[in-house]
């Protein structure tokens, strides 16, 4: 809603670029306007100059929900004095309380602090400068990148053990590990995308490059390993994991725990072999169920005939054979990445 390029942000930067200050009321519900005396009824379509002008009265100025008009100027807001404020400012303290009171959204500038500050119900928050916001997100989108890179490197070393029957909890705990870090990483840049509004689409572009198919794979890593297969549950299962704090991400034997892998990391794991059927090239999703519901494990589909394979519903003797040279190329190329 304040985000650089929204008719409103260009509204509250006039008025703070003009040495000015405003209290602004979003919403015109009956918990503000019970709170709201005197002023001057407006209910003209809002425009950004509008804003400005009726900025240069001391008074509050009512907004519609919707954005689209403003419906008072210079009015006077009188929340409940007794409503805890920690404001020194009367504008930001009334905003305060008011937000409180009444559940609104309220913008209060200050030309002395030189800031936009939001409020609503017990939420505060300073506007930043777009240039701060933006190296932020720069900052944090070459750290995705730095971890989208750690995410391959451990995704490419467990398939090369998956094929080679060698991984271990260790492994496959440390690719969701990677994939949540990624996740949460993912949740910073679009908030800071989002506080960039029109200027933020370049850093949306990037993000979305630089975190493509990680879900995906990462969703197919739960789904291999874990007691209950279903998709549902594995994207819950990712998403709560991308919510702990970073240091309790870096726990491994916790996040095996919460796996249902077990404390140790050391153990044998066998696959049920979904995420490396997915790379066999045009192999659809409802024929890869049905491997994995027939021969249970990516070891035993490896080691079935072009005959066993073929017994498989909607596998017919092309579809076996392509199954087989997709797995052994798969294997090669694997190998390869993975010992260079």
């Amino acid at each position: 809603m304040v985000a650089p390029g929204t008719p409103l942000r260009e509204g509250l930067d006039s008025i703070l670029h003009g040495n000015g200050g405003a209290l602004i009321v979003i919403g015109e519900t009956p918990e503000v306007l019970q709170i709201l005396d005197g002023g001057f009824p407006m209910d003209i379509e809002f425009a950004p100059t509008y804003l400005y002008e009726l900025s240069k009265m001391d008074g509050a100025i009512l907004i519609s929900q919707d954005m689209k008009r403003i419906l008072r100027a210079n009015a006077q807001l009188v929340p409940d004095s007794s409503i805890s404020s920690r404001e020194t400012g009367i504008r930001h303290r009334t905003a305060e309380r008011t937000a409180k009171a009444t559940g609104a959204i309220l913008v209060a500038i200050s030309h002395r602090r030189s800031a936009i500050t939001l409020y609503r119900g017990n939420v505060k928050y300073v506007v930043e400068d777009p240039s701060l916001t933006l190296g932020k997100a720069n900052q944090a989108i070459a750290t995705l990148g730095r971890y989208r890179g750690i995410f391959d490197q451990v995704a490419t070393a467990l398939t090369a053990l998956e094929f080679e029957q060698e991984a271990t909890v260790q492994d496959v705990v440390q690719a969701v590990q990677q994939a949540a870090v990624l996740e949460a990483i993912v949740g910073e840049v679009e908030f800071h995308i989002a506080q960039l509004g029109s200027e933020g689409r370049l850093i949306s572009m990037q993000m979305t490059e630089l975190v493509d198919g990680v879900e995906d794979e990462a969703l197919l890593v739960i789904r291999d390993y874990v007691e209950d297969p279903d998709p549902a549950r594995a994207r819950e299962t990712l998403g709560q994991l991308s919510a702990w704090d970073h240091d309790d991400l870096l726990d491994l034997p916790a996040v095996a725990r919460f796996l249902g892998l077990g404390p140790g990391l050391d153990g044998p794991m066998a696959p049920r072999g979904l995420r490396v059927l997915s790379r066999v090239p045009r192999l659809p999703a409802p024929v890869i169920e049905k491997l994995v519901e027939r021969f249970k494990s990516l070891r035993n589909v490896l080691e079935a005939s072009l005959e066993e394979l073929d017994d498989v519903e909607g596998i017919g003797e092309i579809r076996a054979r392509a199954i087989h040279s997709g797995l052994r190329r798969l294997h090669q190329q694997t190998l390869w990445d993975w010992r260079s």
